[in-house]
């Protein structure tokens, strides 16, 4: 395979890290912002994001994680294009959350997590 930077090939284990750092701290942002809403649905969707979220910034059960919340982004973005076109600022957001979500499924954790295998 040809490369431009064939060096950075050996770090390739920083790259879920980085995501899974940045979709943990965007998930717990959603949760703490759904749970101060006071309304009994949102309270419950805040409390399992904010869980999301931890699960992901700690490095615990990385893929189940992944998975749960590439299913509420799936659930989200269809809501989402529901009220507006496809490629709008709205939309785009949870694509790219859906994206990020979906490569942590295939490449796990990465380095610095509890998931790491022994």
């Amino acid at each position: 395979m040809l490369n431009m930077f064939p060096t950075l090939l050996t770090y390739n284990l920083i790259a879920p890290i980085i995501i899974r750092i940045v979709l943990g701290v965007v998930f717990f942002y959603i949760g703490y912002k759904r749970i101060k809403t006071k309304e009994k649905e949102l309270v419950l969707f805040g409390i399992i994001t904010l869980i999301l979220g931890i699960l992901f910034i700690v490095g615990l059960l990385t893929q189940l994680a992944a998975i749960v919340a590439s299913f509420i982004l799936v659930v989200q973005l269809v809501h989402k294009m529901k009220t507006r076109s496809f490629l709008t600022a709205g939309v785009n957001y949870y694509i790219l959350l859906l994206a990020m979500s979906l490569s942590l499924i295939f490449s796990g954790a990465g380095m610095l997590a509890l998931d790491w295998p022994l």
